[in-house]
């Protein structure tokens, strides 16, 4: 079993029941601490392979996700991983498409669609969720 992330570790957010995901961006360099066990990569191309397990959710820059049920799939996954293992997920700069799954995961968590934006904002990054039909998104996810 892996252990959890360090609770000083960069970009990492706790949800309501505890459980912890770290977002990133993948245009900067690896962060120093351990990699995660699981992750999720929310970018246009496939990302290169790397060195455990993920899932990869095409997601154009600016926009929603090309799939929502296999988004809301692999944010489940990452959900029920994330309370025994380190769990990631990364876009490219680490805001928007990475905002917007993190406030999907607190919808699944249990905050109210309506407040999800505001408690990412507010626990991992001012920036999170960039375009306002990315709010929507969240506003409406289920």
């Amino acid at each position: 079993m892996t252990t959890m992330w360090d609770p000083n570790t960069v970009g990492l957010l706790r949800l309501p029941s505890g459980r912890c995901v770290r977002g990133r961006g993948l245009r900067r360099p690896f962060p120093g601490d351990p990699p995660p066990s699981f992750a999720v990569y929310l970018t246009h191309r496939e990302p290169p392979a790397t060195g455990w397990e993920s899932r990869w959710i095409r997601w154009p820059d600016f926009w929603l996700p090309s799939d929502p049920d296999e988004l809301r799939d692999a944010l489940q996954e990452a959900r029920i991983r994330s309370e025994t293992e380190r769990v990631e997920i990364a876009c490219s700069g680490g805001y928007g498409r990475t905002g917007t799954a993190l406030a999907c995961l607190a919808v699944l968590d249990g905050i109210a669609a309506g407040d999800a934006v505001e408690f990412v904002r507010e626990h991992y990054t001012r920036r999170a969720v960039e375009m306002p039909w990315q709010r929507r998104f969240v506003a409406r996810f289920r």
